[in-house]
């Protein structure tokens, strides 16, 4: 099942320039979903880091990750958003970064599953770019009340 950004819209409160998941190529409901965050130049972050070498943010690659366990938990769970209500990022264990995201790239997001226990989704996860892995993680999110 595929989602492009009109459908993730639906299900990320995210806005530019903070929407870092631009198509969802593949969910499988309770398992695992596989997105991409294209990575341009003209993105806001790369005016201060860094102006002679860009390179994409650590954290927002995990940012990036945690958008896709959000639609994923979401999907899973009740389907569509239900009103007020968010995936927020609760636990980040065992992030890896092991190279560079520079504009032009595509970011392959793989997140998996691990076990849902008491409301509290945890999940493995992998970013890479052309075949080579750029940040691992494992990643817990909760729904939760959207503040007014």
């Amino acid at each position: 099942m595929e989602m492009n950004i009109q459908d993730i819209k639906n299900y990320l409160p995210h806005r530019y320039p903070f929407l870092m998941i631009d198509r969802v190529l593949k969910i499988e409901l309770g398992k695992s979903i596989v997105a991409i965050k294209n990575v341009t130049f003209n993105e806001p972050q790369f005016n201060g880091h860094f102006p002679s070498q860009p390179i994409m943010p650590g954290v927002m690659i995990v940012e990036a990750l945690a958008q896709a366990t959000g639609i994923l938990a979401f999907k899973s769970e009740v389907g569509k958003p239900i009103d007020g209500q968010i995936y927020m990022l609760v636990g980040i264990d065992k992030v890896r970064f092991k190279r560079m995201v520079e504009p032009g790239d595509q970011i392959l997001l793989e997140v998996e599953v691990m076990v849902v226990k008491r409301g509290i989704w945890k999940f493995k996860c992998r970013a890479s770019v052309d075949g080579q892995t750029i940040t691992t993680a494992e990643l817990m999110c909760t729904q939760k009340k959207a503040a007014d």
